[in-house]
């Protein structure tokens, strides 16, 4: 039986993937290199300096460890400066109805999310409070596929993995849900998220009672 749902942010929540994608198109545009929302897509779900590095091989450049440092860091600021603007209208349609819900029905909701900036980001759209447990980037230091962020945030919640279920839109996020021996709700395309117990268009749409059929 399902007692937790743990959800990523960028993608699910709210589309702070966006604002990624406008950074570092921005840093690949000052180092040269074209890269294009297709390239983007191998971005989702990776850690900020594996991002860069899947740039840099993008338009075939080595860097050392430090200049990649101040160009991760660089990238980071250009993205804090898009979210420090961000309105609680931005939330996707429905989500906030959905968290509600869940909890209303005696479940656990947690956030579990790859970016450091997750907690900034909540306080923002006003869903800080929403959450009984919240793990994100500073906590952990391996990288999805690996599951550590989610069974983090099971730990956190009290929970075996069995009795959680993830909802994630990217294709390594889906891995480590089910790496960690969770069910996994994919958000958006079937193609990319095949792997997934059930795939939705949006966060909203979640049939809250199918949950216990997943």
């Amino acid at each position: 039986m399902i007692k937790a749902c743990i959800f990523d942010l960028d993608g699910v929540i709210v589309d702070t993937a966006r604002y990624h994608y406008l950074a570092w198109q921005r840093l690949a545009k000052e180092l040269g290199i074209t890269f294009s929302l297709e390239d983007n897509e191998r971005l989702k779900g990776v850690s900020r300096m594996r991002s860069l590095e899947i740039i840099l091989e993008i338009g075939g450049k080595t860097m050392d460890e430090k200049s990649k440092e101040q160009l991760a860091a660089k990238k980071n600021q250009w993205f804090v400066d898009y979210v420090n603007a961000m309105k609680p209208e931005e939330i996707y349609p429905g989500v906030k109805k959905l968290l509600n819900h869940l909890r209303t029905m005696g479940l656990k909701v947690a956030l579990a999310s790859s970016s450091k900036n997750a907690k900034t980001v909540i306080k923002l759209i006003d869903i800080e409070n929403e959450f009984d447990a919240i793990v994100d980037g500073t906590m952990t230091t391996r990288t999805k596929p690996d599951p550590e962020v989610f069974l983090l945030a099971a730990s956190r919640l009290g929970l075996v993995p069995s009795d959680c279920v993830v909802f994630e839109d990217a294709e390594a996020g889906v891995e480590a849900a089910l790496n960690a021996g969770m069910k996994c709700v994919g958000v958006g395309s079937p193609k990319q998220l095949g792997k997934a117990n059930m795939i939705i268009p949006r966060t909203g749409d979640f049939p809250i009672e199918k949950l216990n059929s997943l």
